[in-house]
């Protein structure tokens, strides 16, 4: 049997400077390199915050995650190593020596990658640059279990999640804050709501109901329920929207297709959707300019620990 892989995150963290985009790259004197700040990833936590915590400890900076870069994989002595970078915008925070880094520079990409002991690294980086920042954000979460219909007597929108639904909300609710959500909508069906209320407790914000994204809402003019989704990006902030699984495969498919982006296929030939699972949807552009344009989408089945996303 394989031994399992050792699972690590990590980013490349980046802020605004008057001369376009800098980036963290971090010296650590056990090894005398210059590389990327990312560390292991440990029990019972998801990728992405693996990726939050492990850059807060090497740099001090709190981080907001964006896009999903890159996998790299490689041997280590004590076996395989898997690591997930993400895009990742400095928040709050100050770098001070420790005993993993000691210096912390911030560098144009170009230099960056000059400095990089890594050729991997370098090619994180290169992922990094293919795309512009700043972008925008939307993440949408299909709502979470909520046991079967046909044993449900009531009204169906008035279903509640089950307890393991319960669970996954709860797991939306730590998940979602590390892409520096914001603002929460819901399709206003009570299993909807309910996948968004914890989370939305957390941030301190109310719910707001959008009709254009139930699913007869969406279905009754597919057009004006995407305009209205692409008007919460273009809002600003980062947009959290629960919605339905006869709604989110065909909104991301449409996004993918209108931006040249393939994105694997689940049922149907449509973007996949199980209940509970998160889009996290990049975007270039604002509400000029024809719009807010979707330049990457990754896909997490889960926001329980889980494996890095499995779309691109």
């Amino acid at each position: 049997m394989s031994q399992d892989p050792i699972r690590a995150a990590g980013a490349v963290l980046w802020r605004e400077s008057g001369h376009g985009p800098e980036v963290a790259v971090a010296h650590r004197p056990r090894y005398d390199d210059w590389s990327l700040p990312k560390g292991k990833h440990d029990a019972g936590e998801t990728i992405p915050a693996t990726a939050v915590r492990e850059v807060l400890e090497e740099t001090g900076f709190h981080a907001v995650l964006g896009r999903h870069l890159r996998t790299v994989e490689y041997q280590v002595p004590d076996g395989r190593k898997v690591v997930d970078y993400f895009a990742a915008k400095a928040g709050p925070g100050e770098f001070r020596p420790n005993d993993e880094v000691d210096r912390l520079r911030w560098l144009a990409p170009g230099e960056a990658a000059e400095v990089l002991s890594y050729p991997t690294d370098v090619d994180v980086l290169r992922a990094f640059t293919a795309v512009a920042v700043p972008l925008s954000k939307l993440v949408l979460v299909r709502h979470a279990k909520a046991g079967k219909r046909e044993e449900w007597t009531g009204d169906d929108d008035l279903r509640p999640l089950s307890p393991a639904g319960l669970r996954q909300a709860s797991a939306v609710a730590a998940l979602a804050p590390l892409f520096g959500v914001d603002r929460v909508f819901s399709a206003p069906r009570l299993r909807c709501v309910q996948t968004v209320r914890e989370l939305a407790g957390v941030l301190g914000v109310e719910i707001t109901q959008e009709p254009l994204l139930s699913e007869e809402g969406y279905w009754a003019d597919p057009a004006r329920g995407l305009a209205r989704l692409l008007g919460f990006v273009a809002g600003g902030g980062t947009p959290i929207v629960s919605s339905q699984g006869g709604v989110i495969p065909d909104v991301v498919t449409t996004l993918a297709e209108r931006s040249g982006l393939t994105l694997p296929a689940g049922k149907g030939g449509l973007a996949p959707s199980k209940k509970g699972s998160l889009w996290v949807l990049s975007f270039r552009g604002g509400a000029g300019n024809g719009g807010p344009r979707l330049a990457a989408a990754d896909y997490y089945p889960t926001a329980l620990p889980h494996p890095a996303p499995s779309a691109r």
